[in-house]
């Protein structure tokens, strides 16, 4: 199996995206950790995975909580082995509007689980994986990584720092047998969607998402899952500190298209002509 012999953490991984992704890497054979807030979710799911034959721990915590994750990657070396696989999935997004009306409190909230939650964990991972000079890590990202987001700016926010923040642990990590990546998993229906579809401020502010549901857009969490079990089993290591899309087809990729991407320094948040800096790559190319 792809992902034998290696264990894996994955946060928020009670539902959604990061329930796919557990149960994806628990079938290719991997051991999985699943840390969320909410404890009935990720013991259900841990559960699931011990049923249909997987190996899994539920380890309830709140990631934004330095000591506590520290706390919580101990047990996990304790009680799976130590840490090759980090998909950093658990993420929040419930301050929506204009920065001067949306509620300042929710606006930080969303930036501290998705960008000091992701850096906590990866930094009681990083270690153990340089350690054993091996292991990899998978960062989130989503709406906003690349382009404006109308009144999602927290969110954006947040998703364009993690990509530049893959970026920067990847080259200080460059030969140390230690991996990060970006991932956009794309539009899917999740608690976390649903809430943009139902509430007053979501659909006054977020009108494009009904609009991309209603149009068919609605990616299988499946496609996330798939990606993150072939990152984690080396296939695109060379690809380290760029963006890897579950929706577009990157699946598929073929070694022309990563010889592309890399000689043109695709996918990643490099412009050109910043002051004092040489050009890097062509501001028009995307991401």
């Amino acid at each position: 199996m792809k992902l034998s012999g290696q264990v894996a953490v994955v946060t928020g991984a009670g539902r959604g995206i990061g329930r796919a992704i557990a149960e994806a890497q628990a079938k290719a054979g991997a051991k999985v950790a699943l840390l969320a807030r909410t404890a009935g979710e990720i013991e259900a799911a841990a559960a699931t995975i011990g049923i249909e034959g997987g190996t899994a721990r539920a380890y309830a915590t709140d990631i934004v909580d330095r000591d506590a994750v520290e706390t919580v990657f101990a047990a996990i070396d304790r009680d799976l082995g130590p840490v090759s696989l980090l998909a950093n999935n658990a993420g929040s997004f419930t301050a929506f509007g204009p920065i001067w009306m949306v509620d300042p409190e929710a606006w930080w909230r969303d930036i501290e689980i998705n960008v000091r939650g992701t850096f906590n964990c990866s930094r009681a991972a990083i270690p153990r994986m340089l350690a054993r000079k091996r292991g990899r890590l998978i960062n989130m990202v989503g709406g906003g990584t690349g382009t404006s987001f109308p009144n999602g700016s927290g969110y954006a926010t947040s998703k364009a720092g993690l990509l530049r923040f893959t970026e920067s642990i990847s080259d200080t990590l460059r030969d140390s047998g230690v991996l990060a990546f970006a991932m956009d998993p794309g539009l899917v229906r999740t608690a976390m969607t649903e809430l943009q579809l139902a509430s007053d401020e979501g659909r006054r502010y977020l009108t494009d998402i009904p609009q991309l549901f209603g149009s068919g857009v609605d990616v299988s969490p499946t496609l996330a899952a798939r990606l993150s079990v072939e990152i984690g089993a080396g296939r695109f290591d060379r690809l380290g500190g760029r963006m890897l899309m579950a929706a577009g087809g990157d699946l598929d990729l073929e070694e022309a298209a990563i010889d592309e991407i890399v000689a043109a320094d695709f996918r990643s948040l490099r412009v050109n002509g910043m002051p004092g800096e040489p050009p890097q790559r062509p501001a028009d190319r995307p991401i």
